[in-house]
């Protein structure tokens, strides 16, 4: 049968013994729908014998609670102090209103409200308690891979319209046995009004296929999981879309992973079945655990342990770095194959290199049929199309890479008059989201990725028409990058055509305002953007920005010495190509490959150093633009130390060059004094590479000179920040970028900027690369448009 939400009654007799009755309403926003909280504020009003009503809008929860005023007070206190763990109170407001001599407490059928919209919970990981059913032979949904309750499974990544009920998500095609409905009707139980609810009788189920649509025989993820053993690779359907999923200790099949992907070097994730088990492997301390456990089931970035744990994984998982991602089971499905397997597996986004990944059966099997050779599906549709979330703990905190499963749609809390009109802004062209701010809520989409290729945009076309309908907004502020050719900007002139308000924000100035926007800063601050490339508004390149700012505009005080990038675009894949810009901006390239040069396959020869040297020579031209980005640098010292030429995928030099540094005992080395001159100022970068050439050229070992490096660039840097604080009289930083991303530099500038006196701020809830930039231009969107409506107020 199908269930739609009715009012539950719950009979207590009287509500009041002889205490004067009041009655109050409370208005709960926040995430509060799909978390329990119905059923907890009624447990609440029966432990403190008051009456009344609890009802689900699509702005928020609202509660009327009648009973004696000491009740009611405790009762208040305990709705924000005890309530459900994947709840979120944003805020509480309460009217007093006539009482009703109610004898009981009614759980009332949710209804609409035109134009309202509230947060939604992200898609949680299995609870330890269906965990424990999940493994328990006397449930009865024991091994059922998509058991759920009200603090776990399925949310964002199934709902297709407010209010969160069961006919408005993809659980609607699958109509309720009776123990399931009775369930889900009782109050008391924990999977009251779960709406992804079901049971191997009612719900979702889970088979094997191979390309050619050939079912196998028998249980589906058991067969998956012998596929696995046997060393195949098996397309995985998760919460928000599929995984490819190979054995991690498999060197063989994780090279067939990797030559069919077409990802020939970048690192991929993997999942272990508990905490436990990624210790074989890597450095875990109790934060990095703790990320693990969370509900919102990240890959963590950890330390690899030492060679003789090598074993453990295969070397091509994530080859040349000290980092591996990890993660654990997000839904039971992932517990029932790693409980099969009982070893480590690869599992790395469904889709060809640098496409979103796959969200429907029919749409992986023929994305990814060249890669799969069998595909375990599953019946229940994935509305939201969300890839794995990525964090990093620097320092004892959280610092998100990627943000998208588990932590989106929650919303970041920003300070901005609830009056302004709503904003949507369009992102960055690489790491791509976007932002709906509205009410002092930030709405960061899912990572897009890059909108080089048209499956992307697509992926954006529909995630932002998904948060526009959720959350109810129209927007009347439309925020884009200045570059004029980027796919954002061109989606963005659409909007404007319409007439919606148009804004524009250089991109480092949208780097450092997301940082002010997370952590509710306002008034001036200085800014450290750095980067692979942002558009300037002098028409070059920038990525070495210092910049004082505030929420509605900047002053570039400060950048990195400019280098000409000989082949523009290119730099970016054969650093090679600025090692030569560098050497000649240094005053040391002999117009050949020195006797020096660190060898290496992936180096140019002679007749190419030549030719890009003469392309480098001529400069300022449009095959090579100037440029002062902190990226290229990177890219320019890996090569000049023989650590990596080319970058295989988006900045694998640099992390490679941090990886080798980190082998350097902290406090080990030097740094070299970085003149700086010039207003604004300017950091001679060149000279600095000048040196770092020397010390390797005298026998310095190359992981000494890599750290002397880094060292030296976080010392200009706070040096820089210091001299700029004394002039300005502001001593707020903020450091951002996607080479902020670098938990080496980022530490080591941090702390030198901590011993100056200066207060520092990072990214941690959104990235600091590029997916935090719609974030910022949010922010100084907002911001400009409450300053120009009061000018006309």
């Amino acid at each position: 049968m199908t269930v739609t939400a009715t009012s539950v009654e719950c009979s207590r007799g009287s509500a009041t013994a002889g205490d004067r009755s009041e009655r109050r309403r409370y208005t709960v926003h926040g995430v509060v729908q799909g978390v329990g909280f119905r059923p907890f504020v009624w447990t609440l009003a029966y432990r403190h014998a008051l009456a009344g009503t609890v009802c689900n809008t699509s702005g928020a929860v609202v509660i009327e609670v009648e009973g004696g005023s000491g009740r009611l007070d405790t009762f208040a206190s305990d709705l924000v102090e005890l309530a459900p763990p994947l709840s979120r109170i944003d805020e509480v407001t309460m009217v007093a209103v006539a009482p009703q001599d109610a004898a009981d407490f009614v759980i009332l059928e949710s209804r609409g409200v035109e134009g309202a919209y509230q947060p939604i919970s992200p898609d949680a990981a299995t609870c330890s308690d269906c965990v424990r059913e999940l493994f328990d032979p006397a449930d009865r949904r024991h091994r059922y891979p998509f058991v759920n309750c009200t603090n776990c499974g399925p949310r964002f990544t199934i709902i297709e319209d407010v209010p969160y009920d069961r006919a408005l998500t993809t659980m609607r095609h699958f109509d309720m046995c009776g123990p399931c409905a009775a369930e889900y009707a009782d109050p008391a139980d924990r999977r009251f009004h779960a709406q992804p609810n079901a049971c191997p009788d009612c719900g979702p189920r889970a088979w094997l296929t191979d390309a050619a649509g050939v079912e196998a025989s028998g249980d589906g993820v058991a067969a998956a999981a012998a596929a696995l053993r046997a060393g195949s690779i098996v397309a995985v359907k998760g919460l928000g879309g599929f995984q490819l999923a190979v054995l991690a200790q498999d060197e063989g099949a994780v090279r067939r992973l990797r030559d069919r992907k077409h990802r020939p070097a970048k690192p991929l994730a993997v999942m272990t079945l508990d905490v436990d088990a990624a210790r074989a492997f890597a450095h875990i301390d109790g934060v990095e655990g703790g990320a693990m456990v969370s509900s919102a089931r990240p890959i963590v970035l950890l330390r690899r342990r030492d060679a003789g744990a090598a074993g453990a994984i295969a070397g091509s998982v994530a080859p040349g770095l000290d980092e591996i991602g990890v993660m654990l089971p997000s839904t039971p499905l992932h517990h029932l194959l790693l409980d099969l397997v009982r070893a480590p597996l690869v599992m790395t986004s469904g889709n060809v290199s640098d496409e979103p990944i796959a969200k429907d059966n029919h749409e992986a099997i023929v994305r990814l049929g060249a890669i799969a050779d069998s595909f375990l599906l599953h019946d229940r549709e994935i509305y939201a199309r969300y890839d794995d979330s990525v964090v990093r703990i620097v320092d004892g905190v959280e610092h998100v890479v990627r943000r998208a499963r588990g932590y989106c749609p929650l919303p970041v809390a920003v300070s901005t008059d609830a009056t302004s009109p709503p904003v949507l802004a369009l992102g960055a062209h690489l790491k791509n989201t976007f932002c709906i701010l509205r009410d002092g809520r930030a709405f960061v989409g899912p990572h897009i990725g890059d909108l080089d290729h048209p499956q992307s945009l697509r992926h954006q076309d529909e995630a932002l028409a998904t948060y526009l309908r959720l959350f109810r907004t129209a927007p009347g502020v439309v925020a884009a990058d200045l570059h004029p050719d980027y796919a954002s900007t061109h989606i963005a002139e659409r909007w404007w055509e319409e007439g919606a308000e148009s804004v524009r924000v250089q991109h480092h100035h949208a780097h450092i305002a997301s940082v002010m926007a997370e952590h509710r800063l306002q008034g001036r601050i200085l800014g450290v953007a750095f980067d692979g490339t942002g558009f300037g508004e002098d028409g070059t390149i920038w990525g070495g920005e210092l910049l004082l700012c505030d929420e509605l505009d900047y002053q570039r005080v400060g950048h990195l010495a400019p280098v000409v990038q000989p082949g523009g675009d290119r730099c970016a894949r054969e650093g090679w190509r600025m090692a030569i810009a560098y050497l000649q901006a240094a005053g040391l390239d002999e117009g050949h490959i020195p006797a020096w040069w660190p060898p290496g396959d992936d180096g140019p020869d002679d007749r190419r150093w030549r030719l890009v040297g003469r392309v480098a020579a001529a400069g300022g031209t449009a095959a090579a633009p100037v440029s002062t980005s902190a990226g290229r640098l990177f890219d320019a010292v890996a090569s000049l130390l023989g650590v990596a030429h080319l970058s295989t995928f988006e900045a694998s030099a640099a992390m490679r060059l941090e990886a080798l540094a980190r082998t350097c005992p902290s406090g080990s080395v030097a740094a070299i004094p970085v003149h700086q001159a010039g207003t604004p100022l300017v950091l001679d970068t060149p000279a600095l590479v000048a040196t770092l050439v020397e010390q390797r050229r005298a026998g310095r070992h190359v992981a000494e000179v890599a750290a002397v490096f880094h060292e030296s660039l976080a010392g200009a840097v706070a040096s820089a920040c210091a001299g700029l604080a004394s002039v300005t009289g502001v001593s707020r930083v903020a450091l951002s970028g996607g080479v902020f991303q670098n938990a080496l530099l980022l530490a080591r500038t941090s702390a030198l900027l901590r011993e100056l006196s200066l207060s520092v701020f990072v990214n941690r809830a959104v990235p600091a690369n590029d997916g935090g930039v719609s974030l910022g231009q949010a922010f100084v969107a907002a911001s400009r448009a409450r300053k120009r409506a009061h000018k006309r107020s």
